[in-house]
Parts: structure tokens; sequence; C-alpha cells
């Protein structure tokens, strides 16, 4: 590749036709079996068909007498029906005999409904007795067979598939594949991912300021999206600015993706694109984007598969912002996630114009208030404070010159 280090760029991708080259390249993980309770939030590698129906037997739906609805025909309020009363079901404490019409059993919701019985009456439609001796059950309204008993399979029918290939689970899925008896699936593997941060000047998080260094807010960044997008791992490693030491970080770990904080763009010291051609390609490097501009990526060949690797400029607005372009959609893709980006979005009419240049996206924080959206003024590529007091984001395609005062817009809000 052309080294730019005190040259520039002499052209840049744009940023669909860099996002296409990752597309291509980039494939979904292997799949893995975790546990049914470990499972929410996972995409799944296969169909799930049900190994049994839910409920796989008779079960009342009201709390009562399970009975024959036959014996309950003719009977009113003056002319109540009396019926035996023989026993009773609990949930896991079924009746253990037949019934036989002119017999009702106890039962609560949910408990099997006897052998014999199809129907079951409503607590507040009968009442017990006790004549010599006997329980009966003194019915003041008939019941219609069928009525009030949930049928087999009536939830999920044997067989029935139940979760499709490539959805994301929520509890209740997961809750769903518990009840039909699953107790591993097939999962797409979570890729683990490898922060590098380059830079002399860098202080580790937590560090205060002083002298010419500048505390690391990018890994601490980089981290949290990075875990938002469903990493499964994050590591962080540090290089000083040394060709060696960048190469090797780049290189090293068992990671499946690696972003590279710094380093990226025209300085002397830029070293990762360099190190990134050595041991593997710079697919693209150079972004027709604002904030963003020296952003890049390639691959590097790594267990018969390729490793992506994301030069990430080291300013903190344009690490973020390259980040959700390239790197984001890219850890959800291999994941099984959707590529788009996870933000709430929302239309809004601009305040004051937003000015843009022909050829290049721009990536614009604005205040949202009420139903009016206003462009930051400070918006170095290095005051990440933009992006905190910002409440979202408006981009700016490359074939506009920007948006006026008035027009409706899309905002991609933070929170």
């Amino acid at each position: 590749m052309r080294d730019v280090r005190m040259r520039g760029f002499r052209q840049r991708k744009s940023v669909e036709e860099a996002l296409r080259a990752l597309e291509e390249r980039t494939a979904l993980l292997e799949p893995e079996r975790v546990k049914v309770t470990e499972a929410s939030g996972r995409v799944l590698a296969e169909d799930v068909a049900a190994a049994s129906a839910v409920p796989h037997f008779r079960r009342a739906a009201m709390d009562g007498w399970a009975v024959v609805g036959e014996s309950t025909f003719g009977a009113g309020s003056y002319a109540p029906v009396e019926i035996a009363i023989i026993g009773e079901a609990r949930p896991g404490r079924p009746f253990a005999g037949s019934l036989r019409k002119g017999e009702a059993v106890r039962i609560t919701t949910g408990a099997p409904v006897p052998e014999g019985a199809d129907a079951v009456l409503m607590a507040e439609r009968a009442e017990e007795v006790t004549e010599e001796g006997r329980t009966l059950l003194r019915v003041a309204e008939p019941v219609a067979p069928g009525k009030h008993v949930g049928a087999v399979g009536e939830d999920v029918p044997e067989g029935a598939i139940v979760a499709t290939r490539g959805r994301k689970l929520r509890p209740q899925d997961v809750g769903l594949l518990a009840s039909v008896g699953v107790a591993e699936i097939s999962v797409v593997r979570r890729p683990r991912v490898r922060i590098v941060i380059t830079g002399d000047e860098l202080l580790a998080p937590g560090s205060m300021p002083s002298g010419a260094c500048i505390v690391d807010s990018n890994s601490v960044v980089l981290t949290a999206l990075v875990r938002r997008d469903g990493a499964a791992s994050v590591s962080t490693v540090r290089a000083v600015d040394r060709y060696e030491e960048v190469r090797d970080a780049i290189g090293g770990g068992d990671e499946d993706v690696v972003l590279v904080s710094g380093g990226s763009s025209v300085g002397p010291e830029d070293h990762a694109p360099l190190a990134l051609a050595e041991i593997g390609e710079v697919t693209v490097h150079g972004v027709a984007m604002r904030p963003s501009s020296p952003a890049g990526f390639g691959f590097v060949p790594r267990d018969g598969r390729l490793r992506p690797v994301f030069l990430l400029p080291g300013n903190p607005v344009s690490c973020l912002c390259a980040y959700e372009f390239f790197g984001g959609p890219t850890i959800r893709a291999m994941g099984g996630l959707p590529r788009a980006w996870p933000h709430p979005r929302v239309k809004a009419r601009l305040a004051a114009k937003i000015v843009s240049e022909l050829g290049r996206m721009d990536y614009v924080r604005v205040k949202l208030q009420g139903d009016l959206v206003t462009p930051i003024m400070t918006s170095g590529a290095s005051i990440l404070s933009s992006t905190t007091r910002a409440d979202g984001v408006v981009l700016v395609p490359a074939g506009l010159e920007g948006h006026a005062e008035g027009e409706e817009v899309e905002v991609f809000l933070y929170d």
C-alpha cells in the first residue's frame, strides 16, 4: 500500500463503498451450544421444533370442579343438580381415578383434568354441601362439554417450530424453549474483540492528566460500545508509537476482531496502516466522511478465516464515529445481529441549517428540544463533550450540501 505519512490521501472511498467491502468480506461466526438458561440475548443458529406438546395433558383453565358436562344439564338456581364429589386434582397431584356421569372432582387452575371428565365447572357456579356423611356438589348452572378445559397442545403442538434460525432470543423465547423440554440450543458464537490503544502520550483510564500526557478515553468508550453490540469478551492492549509494537499488538491474541485506536492518519508516528499491510491487507484507508476521514480497515488471515482489523482515528469523536459506521455493524453481523445502527430514531425539524460538502458524509451532533433539532456549534473531532451535550446525530449523505432550516431530518438518538 502507499505510505500516506506526511503526504496525505490521494483519494478517499465513499462510506457506501467501504460498507460494501466490509459486508462482502465478513461472515457469521460458527455456532456453539449453550444452556437454555443462558441463551437470552443470543442468536439462534438453527430452527427449534417442540419435542413435546404444551400442555402435554388436558388441564383446567379455571378453579372449580371437573365434571362430565352432561351431568349438569338442566341445572338451575331453583332446581339445582346434585353430583357426588369423589376427590380432588391439584397441579402436580392429579386425581388417580376416572370420572363417571354424576361425579365431580375438585380442581384448581393448571391441574390435569381427570380421565372421563370433559368440562370444568367454575367455583362461582356451584357449592358444596354435606348430607348424611356425603359431600355433594349442588350445581346451579349447567356447563357445556369442553368448557374451561385446555386441550393437549393448546399452547404449542408437538413438532411445531417454536423459534427460527437468526432470531435474537428474548426472555419469553427462552421460557418457551424451556417449556418444550429444550436443555441446550445452538446459537451463533459471539465475537471476541481486541482493542489496541496506541500513543506515547496516553495514560491509562483512572489516571490524572499531567504534563504533556492525556488520559485514554477511547478504550472506555469502545469497550462499552463493543459490549452493547454483543461481544463475548473485550481485551485492551496498549502500544507505544513504535512500528514493531503496533504491528505485534495488531497481530497478537486470538480475538475475532481488532479495533486499533490512533495511528491511522498521515503523521510520522501513524504506523497502524503499514503494520496491518505487512501482516495482512489494508482494504480501505481514507473515507469521504467528517469526522473520521483517516479511518480504514483490512483483514489478517487467522485460522482459516479473515480477521477484521479496524483503523480508528485517535480523536475521540472520530473514533466513536468510525466505530459506529464500520466496527459496530461488523461485530453485530458476526454475532448474528442486524448491521443497522441500534439507535432509536425520531423525525424533527431543523432550528438552524446544516452546511455540508458535496462528496462526503457528515456526522452532525445535534440537540433535540421538543420537535426542533439544533446542530451543536462546537463540533471538533477532539471535543468528546460535544457528544455528551448532544442528544444524537444527523447524517448528511455525500450527495447533499446540507439541510435547510425548517427541513425535517432523521435523528439517531444516543439514548
